[in-house]
């Protein structure tokens, strides 16, 4: 085994990205992944976007690397790593300079010439990914010493959509924590120190929730479980002492989700966040 690995013949390759390099690494990977008898070593440099670092660059890599690749936006950058590849005798290839040209002469317009707007992207994938992970971690009440990092707090007394409608806006990129109301039972103390304007109360009709509940209860009762869950007195009960609730926090905007689609609710909640980020609503 050792002899094997010992006869494998070495590849330097240095990467050049104006963004993050993750386009020339995944695509040399993928053609590496084709020459099993060749280890590759890998030297990334991200975020280039001036002549002197590209000098810097060559001056460093070009006397012991094989093969130089890039993904770079600006015409006069390419030009110069072509430039100094001739000078210093190494191999380039440019992964993005041709297909730019390509899909400029099909599309018949200019492209942006944006760097790093791929990055972008990805920037705003991993932003939902975390939205939804915190979502997911602060759900039904859980992780309430962190609440005051979400951008939205759904509250509401149970089977009133609160996780369905968190993981929905997680899924827009909000980190969302829902906290359920118990009738009777104060609030619990991180709710009250929070900036009130993130909390969105939810309600519910008594006949739609009592059905609900009611389903609900099936279920439960198959798992041994018993109790006055779907009583239409104390539905009525919980849903007055909540409504009653919400009247007396002014800053909180409440939603009544019956037979309403999550996406609208979802909408109507985004749209009150936008007009508050613009300062649209008086504190």
């Amino acid at each position: 085994m050792q002899n094997t690995v010992s006869s494998k013949k070495k590849i330097k390759i240095v990467i050049i990205s104006d963004g993050t390099g993750e386009t020339a690494s995944a695509v040399s990977r993928a053609i590496m992944a084709q020459f099993k008898s060749t280890n590759a070593y890998y030297t990334r440099f991200k975020n280039i976007r001036s002549d002197q670092q590209i000098d810097s660059i060559f001056k460093q890599v070009a006397k012991n690397h094989n093969l130089i690749l890039y993904t770079i936006v600006n015409q006069k950058l390419r030009e110069k790593i072509s430039l100094l590849a001739r000078a210093y005798t190494i191999r380039t290839i440019d992964l993005l300079g041709p297909s730019l040209t390509t899909f400029s002469n099909i599309l018949d317009q200019e492209p942006d010439l944006k760097p790093g707007s791929l990055y972008e992207i990805n920037d705003e994938y991993f932003k939902r990914v975390q939205a939804m992970e915190y979502t997911l971690n602060h759900d039904d009440g859980k992780c309430l010493n962190t609440i005051h990092l979400a951008d939205i707090v759904l509250i509401g007394i149970s089977r009133t959509s609160k996780t369905p409608l968190s993981v929905f806006l997680s899924q827009l990129g909000k980190k969302v924590a829902n906290v359920p109301l118990v009738y009777g039972s104060k609030i619990p103390k991180q709710l009250e120190e929070i900036d009130q304007r993130k909390i969105f109360a939810l309600t519910i009709n008594p006949e739609t929730l009592m059905e609900i509940r009611k389903k609900r209860l099936e279920r439960l009762k198959a798992n041994g479980f018993h109790g006055e869950y779907a009583d239409n007195s104390n539905v009525i009960k919980e849903l007055e002492w909540a409504n009653e609730l919400y009247k007396r926090n002014k800053k909180w905007v409440t939603f009544n989700i019956t037979n309403k689609a999550l996406e609208d609710t979802a909408s109507e909640i985004l749209k009150i966040l936008q007009f508050r980020e613009k300062n649209v609503f008086l504190n």
